[in-house]
């Protein structure tokens, strides 16, 4: 699925704490003070050569260069002084962050890695795992892939698999299986067996035949899995039907919901055969553009369900951090008095080390610029106009501060003929780099960069999957398929939805699930406790199920022993359908006709002691 590519950066420090602990700054305080003497404490504080930064009802805060809270404390002991106390630093946290650093110079684990636990488990690189990459081939320039164990096909028309067709397949094929080895980034799975088929062609795209016969083509290359960051509308039945071959052979295929942020169904997403991926971003939360069609088809009567043409699991796809082409992607990095701080490329490549200015909204040139790097507010006139006049100012360098939570993303528009580095920075940073005495800023090409997109999460989900295999190699891709929508982590609204399916995946937990349960798994296939019931049944808590058909509809008669509970809840492909007594016997009433198969489940009411899933098919 083709994505929205992200320019800015976050290379520089990371955003988030390591823990809930703040850090806080040596020479800023708060005052807490009787408001009708807050004028004397003022003038006091101003004298001992403070700057007055807050003045709110009942406290100011001030900054005391180089002094102690013992010695503020002495400066200010007045009657109408209540306490001082340290001014704690606040930053943005999220859930998930990027290593902080330079990928030319150290290796980087993107955020989704932790996210999905995948740097808890072991890729164990002699279990023959192999990825197939559909998409627009990898660029042999870049060194972060283990080259000698990646090889590929070419499409008619399509050049060198070798060659980049556009970043788009670079950067996928960095998710699944960027390499170990101290720099760039590192993937889900690193250094995995890839076999790589370029299907766009010079305009973008391909067709359904194309993918076909790259299906074919993956087979015979011995792959396990099939990863597919694109998709269209429109099923057709060759192109179903080769990747219905792929998985019943005992592969896995996995392929992008769609960018559009609505219901429809994109293909080859939608086949039955192949596992749909949803992306979020590092908080949890589902990706805005990430679509959500129903597991539900037909109406009235002819109403079914099949979890297999909505999305399954997601995974992370907001601001995804991986492989480029060569140069490829423009990145920026910020420090100011020698900490590192997020920040985003607007424009010029370049870099600039020196004392900061603060320029106010940059809405005039103003001398005192000359030689340093401008901190300017948003607001007011265009970030062209604030850039310029820092240049016209003599300034070297511009960062331009959100004047709302979160990062500034930005650029400088078609008219721009500024030569000085520009680059965006957090509202959360404001006071800080307003007030540091020197600043660092560069923007210049890299082989790493961001993009968003299920197209980013899909890969991310097939190279866990290459991971976690890796360890369970007697496993087939349905089984792998199953043990990852067991084991996600519930998000959203409680239980399988149409945004997340059954949550984010999780390798750590995946890998323990198939260590415990082997293969075949515990017969659940809802995600952690999001209703379904314990993974593995209880052992005791027993369930039959006869399905058969009355007038040519379908019914369902469920039989159950060693419930204790007074009431036990019923459940369908992972759903709820009844609560009732318990007298061990229910019958599932469907009113549909037709063919259909359907797992069913019996839990004691309100907990997750349950039995093994039954499946029933017609």
């Amino acid at each position: 699925m083709k994505n929205n590519k992200f320019t800015p950066s976050l290379i520089a420090a990371g955003l988030a704490l390591s823990s809930f602990g703040a850090l806080a700054d040596n020479d800023r305080y708060i005052i807490q003070v009787d408001n009708n003497a807050k004028g004397i404490v003022k003038a006091i504080a101003k004298q001992s050569g403070a700057e007055i930064h807050v003045d709110a009802d009942g406290f100011i805060a001030a900054t005391f260069n180089g002094k102690s809270l013992d010695d503020v404390k002495g400066l200010l002991n007045n009657p109408h002084v209540k306490l001082v106390e340290a001014d704690q630093k606040r930053v943005p946290m999220a859930l998930f962050n990027d290593d902080a650093g330079d990928p030319t110079q150290t290796q980087l684990t993107p955020y989704a890695v932790y996210q999905s636990q995948a740097d808890q488990v072991v890729f164990d690189s002699n279990a023959g795992m192999k990825v197939c990459v559909i998409d627009s081939g990898l660029d042999s320039s870049n060194a972060d892939f283990n080259w000698s164990a990646i090889t590929g096909d070419n499409d008619v028309g399509t050049g060198n698999w070798f060659e980049n067709g556009g970043p788009h397949g670079t950067h996928v094929a960095g998710t699944i299986g960027a390499a170990d080895n101290g720099f760039g980034v590192v993937g889900m799975a690193p250094g995995v067996d890839m076999h790589i088929i370029k299907v766009f062609n010079a305009s973008g795209w391909g067709y359904s035949s194309d993918l076909a016969q790259a299906a074919q083509l993956c087979s015979q290359a011995g792959a396990n899995i099939i990863n597919m960051s694109l998709g269209g509308g429109g099923a057709n039945s060759t192109e179903e039907n080769a990747f219905k071959d792929f998985v019943a052979a005992g592969g896995l295929a996995v392929a992008a919901a769609g960018n559009d942020g609505n219901s429809v169904r994109s293909y080859p997403a939608g086949y039955s055969s192949v596992m749909m991926i949803g992306a979020n971003d590092a908080d949890n939360n589902i990706a805005d553009f990430s679509q959500y069609p129903s597991c539900t088809t037909g109406r009235g009567k002819r109403v079914t369900t099949d979890e297999t043409i909505c999305v399954e699991v997601t995974a992370g796809g907001v601001d995804t951090l991986s492989t480029y082409p060569a140069d490829g992607a423009s990145l920026s990095s910020m420090s100011a008095d020698g900490v590192g701080f997020a920040s985003s490329a607007m424009e010029n490549t370049g870099t600039a080390s020196a004392a900061t200015y603060f320029l106010g909204l940059g809405d005039a040139v103003d001398t005192g610029a000359a030689g340093k790097v401008c901190v300017i507010d948003r607001g007011s006139v265009s970030f062209y106009d604030k850039v310029n006049n820092c240049e016209l100012s003599g300034g070297v360098g511009a960062v331009i501060v959100n004047n709302e939570p979160g990062m500034l993303y930005g650029t400088l528009g078609d008219i721009n003929n500024t030569s000085i580095p520009a680059v965006g920075a957090a509202f959360e940073d404001r006071s800080t780099l307003v007030a540091a005495s020197t600043i660092d800023i560069s923007i210049g090409a890299s082989d790493y960069g961001y993009m968003s997109g299920t197209s980013m999460a899909t890969p991310a989900v097939a190279g866990i999957a290459a991971l976690v295999w890796s360890n369970h190699p007697t496993c087939t891709g349905e089984e792998i398929r199953s043990a990852l929508k067991a084991t996600a982590m519930d998000a959203g609204a409680a239980g399988k939805d149409d945004f997340f399916g059954y949550g984010i995946a999780q390798a750590a937990d995946m890998n323990t699930y198939l260590t415990q349960n082997g293969c075949a798994g515990g017969g659940d296939t809802g995600g952690g406790d999001t209703g379904g019931g314990d993974t593995g049944g209880t052992g005791d808590l027993t369930l039959t199920a006869n399905g058969y058909k009355v007038k040519g509809t379908q019914r369902v008669d469920l039989s159950w022993a060693d419930a204790t509970s007074s009431n036990v809840d019923v459940y369908r492909d992972g759903n709820v359908i009844a609560t009732t007594a318990n007298d061990g016997a229910y019958t599932d009433a469907l009113n549909i006709k037709g063919g259909g198969s359907y797992s069913y489940q019996v839990c004691e009411a309100g907990t997750t002691t349950c039995s093994a899933s039954v499946s029933v098919a017609f």
